[in-house]
């Protein structure tokens, strides 16, 4: 019975395989800064992509990564996202010049319009990030070379963040006059354990390498260069995809809920979601895989 049960489950693996290939053929979404792909079943690339800039964010890219992981946390063929940029560097930061007329053209004379209008442009901008957080799916942020300013910005909203041994990050914005706004002064020190060195690295601007970044926890893991760091990012997302969709996409919400409420307020956050989600038939699959020692069962679409 339990040969049976194997062999079964093997034969419906394939099957769900062969059918999320026929069923992915849908065009993915193009972007002008960023590349966008399915690398593999279930596990989409998304690449920050001007690097004759190094990566600079313009007002197309932000626009453009808030779009994106709004569309991959509603895309049923999306269990997993890996974050990277192309290029020499994951990312410069800011692209001043780009904003530098945006900054200093404005038709109101009044100062608290002026106020109002730059408020509304600041949190579209916040938005734009918080969407790689509150993307459904986890998102692996995998940076190499430079990360700069708006760069950690978007590494602090993913759910995890690899790096290679070149890689060097930097708060960088008091060096350009300004405080950063995007989410970093908010999610780095729920990120790392030291709040002086939160402190110490937004107020003197310095930039922290891959050995203190991974000595502070704000990296997991450090590799010898980007081709290592790229294909472990792709085998952890891949790992993560053949997982419930359910299980995987409850834990990144109960997570990233957790990390702003008491103890109490989160068990009961959770205990709310899981009084449904227990009833899944996803928990009947990975327990008979399980109790059979049968290969990994293949989920339904989530």
């Amino acid at each position: 019975m339990l040969k049976s049960l194997s062999r079964l489950g093997g034969s419906a693996n394939k099957m769900s395989l062969l059918k999320h290939n026929c069923s992915s053929s849908a065009a993915v979404p193009q972007y002008e800064t960023l590349a966008v792909t399915e690398h593999s079943p279930y596990v989409f690339q998304v690449e920050l992509n001007r690097p004759t800039k190094l990566n600079a964010l313009n007002q197309a890219m932000w626009r453009e990564i808030g779009e994106a992981f709004r569309a991959l946390s509603d895309n049923p063929d999306c269990r997993t996202v890996v974050l990277s940029g192309s290029g020499r560097a994951f990312t410069a930061g800011i692209d001043l010049m780009d904003f530098s007329g945006t900054l200093a053209s404005s038709e109101e004379e009044d100062i608290a319009r002026r106020c109002n209008r730059l408020h509304k442009m600041i949190r579209y901008f916040q938005d734009s990030i918080s969407a790689i957080e509150k993307c459904s799916k986890p998102v692996i942020c995998a940076v190499h070379g430079a990360c700069v300013g708006a760069g950690v910005d978007i590494a602090c909203s993913a759910d995890i963040r690899l790096c290679s041994a070149d890689a060097w990050f930097t708060i960088k914005e008091v060096d350009v006059g300004l405080a950063a706004d995007i989410g970093t002064l908010q999610r780095l020190p729920k990120a790392i354990g030291s709040r002086s060195l939160v402190n110490e690295l937004a107020l003197t601007a310095r930039k922290f390498l891959a050995p203190e970044a991974k000595e502070c926890g704000f990296v997991s893991s450090v590799f010898p260069d980007k081709e290592s760091l790229t294909k472990a990012a792709f085998e952890m997302a891949s790992g993560i995809a053949a997982k419930s969709p359910v299980a995987i996409q409850m834990t990144k919400r109960s997570l990233v809920y957790s990390r702003d409420h008491t103890v109490d307020e989160s068990l009961e956050h959770i205990a709310a979601w899981n009084q449904s989600l227990l009833q899944s038939e996803d928990l009947l699959k990975s327990a008979m895989a399980v109790a059979t020692k049968g290969p990994r069962p293949e989920f339904s679409k989530l």
